[in-house]
């Protein structure tokens, strides 16, 4: 009986991983931001009565799949992946704007939607505190996803990551204060406040310890040892064993996951991994990502389905509001006390503070018995599903409305000869077939071919003028064409392998060698 029941589960994992694939193939097909399709389809699922799927609907609704699957099935490889792939040096840049942002943006507003709560959606002391700490929460599943392929500044784009990953640790310390210990604290009064104080310092600095301990380890291990499938496997161990550990013992596992990252990505990286390693690391945790991103969307689609909003539409718009404002105050104050951080830099800041599955799995994972819990879900969940579809969908337009993400100088015209150039050579294609096929001679088709060649003559000599006025656009070109040119190396290389023309120890040399030359190009990108 149990052997059916896991053969159960793992029938309805699969057809989850295919209805979440799918959607993310047909979204990126036709440019769309993934995320978003993934939610609005997966709601649309679990609002219909489609009985193939009702089997999936009722076990990944049920809290406790949901809640094991996003905190800790996917949160640490989604964090330890951001994380891995972060420079130091990026991060160090910027570290005033990230820790204002991170512990400042998040504490205030955390104070705002506390005591906002209690007045104007009447919640119980722990329920608004509460409700203000998975509302503090930028989840960095939502926010990392919609960003990464937005093309923004760079030192903006590092802001965002490094708020997104270093605030969750603060949201959820206040989400365990808030729901377990705060009206203990409350009762002692000054000491109660010096024992949550403590308690939020020994969380941070034990997750710190414990990640910074684990990296290190890490770290080590990849110098002896230049065998990237075991490297990959040394990354995940690295990940989730520093996420459950530090749990275990009472600390931030999501502090502990994203500094061991961090120490992996950069120190480990820099002693032991050779380019080969890096890239095929960066490769593997680039498709588990994609994988998680895609289940965590579709899954937070069907789990919104499961809110009954009934007759409380007045207050969801006020909860709405609530955390809306609280991110603006949070966001316009903590960047007070920063220089050079354009003003439309914080406008993206302040609304691509989205909220996601990491909210909603703190929710469900509250005790059934708790005071407020129902109301809670509900203000939580209608957050979510506007933070994703509303804020989500209108993240590109505001970016692009304040131009924040400009392409390079340049790139457009080249786009533009590009479609110029491709245009012209497939009509001399189709006059070189129509002549061919119909016979048709020279003398009708010379004048028309002569026209076409002299405007293809033109863009080229225009693209060569743009490329010496823009030697970066010209650059990025050619890395591009080097990229293909290598990855067409290596497609011969296995080629010579399989008609048994090389030997295998002859073609893994050469096969390491164009690894590593790619490995070069990826970083220099």
């Amino acid at each position: 009986m149990e052997e059916m029941n896991l053969h159960h589960i793992f029938s309805l994992i699969l057809v989850l991983v295919m209805l979440a694939a799918g959607i993310t193939a047909i979204a990126k097909k036709f440019k769309q931001p993934y995320p978003i399709a993934l939610v609005i389809i997966g709601a649309v699922i679990g609002l219909s009565n489609i009985p193939f799927l009702e089997p999936l609907k009722t076990f990944i609704t049920e809290g406790e799949v949901f809640n094991f699957a996003v905190l800790t099935l996917f949160l640490p490889a989604l964090l330890g992946e951001a994380a891995l792939k972060l420079p130091f040096s990026q991060l160090f840049d910027n570290k005033k704007p990230i820790l204002l942002l991170a512990f400042g943006g998040t504490f205030l507003s955390f104070i705002v939607i506390g005591f906002s709560s209690l007045w104007l959606l009447q919640l119980s002391v722990p329920a608004a505190f509460v409700f203000a700490s998975v509302m503090s929460a930028t989840d960095p599943v939502s926010v990392l996803s919609i960003f990464k392929n937005l093309g923004v500044n760079k030192r903006l784009s590092t802001m965002i990551e490094g708020e997104s990953l270093f605030n969750d640790g603060l949201a959820v310390v206040l989400f365990n204060i808030s729901a377990f210990s705060l009206l203990t604290y409350m009762d002692l009064g000054i000491e109660g406040a010096g024992l949550g104080l403590w308690e939020f310092v020994k969380v941070v600095a034990l997750g710190l310890i414990i990640g910074g301990a684990g990296g290190y380890v890490a770290s080590k291990l990849t110098k002896y040892f230049d065998d990237y499938p075991l490297e990959i496997i040394f990354s995940i161990i690295l990940f989730y064993g520093a996420y459950l550990l530090a749990e275990n013992v009472g600390a931030s596992g999501v502090i502990a996951v994203v500094v061991a990252a961090l120490t992996l990505g950069n120190y480990g990286a820099n002693i032991g991994m050779s380019p080969t390693t890096k890239l095929n690391i960066s490769n593997f945790w680039d498709v588990v990502t994609l994988l998680i991103n895609s289940l965590v969307f579709l899954m937070v689609g069907l789990e919104i389905t499961r809110i009954d909003v009934a007759d409380r539409w007045g207050l969801i718009f006020i909860a709405i509001l609530i955390a809306l404002i609280a991110r603006s105050i949070a966001v316009y104050t903590s960047t007070l006390f920063t220089e050079n951080i354009p003003f439309t830099w914080k406008h993206i800041l302040n609304w691509g503070g989205l909220k996601g599955s990491l909210s909603i799995a703190l929710v469900l994972s509250l005790p059934r018995d708790f005071d407020g819990r129902e109301d809670i879900l509900i203000f939580t969940f209608s957050m979510v599903l506007f933070s994703l579809v509303c804020q989500g969908l209108t993240i590109k337009p505001v970016l692009d409305w304040l131009g924040v993400n400009k392409q390079e100088k340049g790139y457009e015209d080249y786009e533009v000869l590009l479609a110029h150039a491709y245009r012209y050579e497939k009509a001399l294609d189709e006059i070189g077939r129509v002549k061919n096929n119909l016979r048709v001679t020279d003398a009708v088709t010379h004048e028309m071919v002569d026209e076409y060649q002299q405007s293809l003559e033109k863009i080229q000599n225009d693209i060569t003028d743009l490329f010496e006025k823009q030697p970066k656009l010209k650059k990025k070109q050619q890395n591009i064409l080097e990229r293909h040119s290598l990855y067409a190396q290596h497609e011969a290389v296995e080629r010579l392998v399989r008609e048994d023309i090389i030997s295998s120890e002859a073609a893994d040399k050469i096969t390491e060698q164009i690894m590593d030359h790619l490995a070069e190009l990826e970083s220099d990108h």
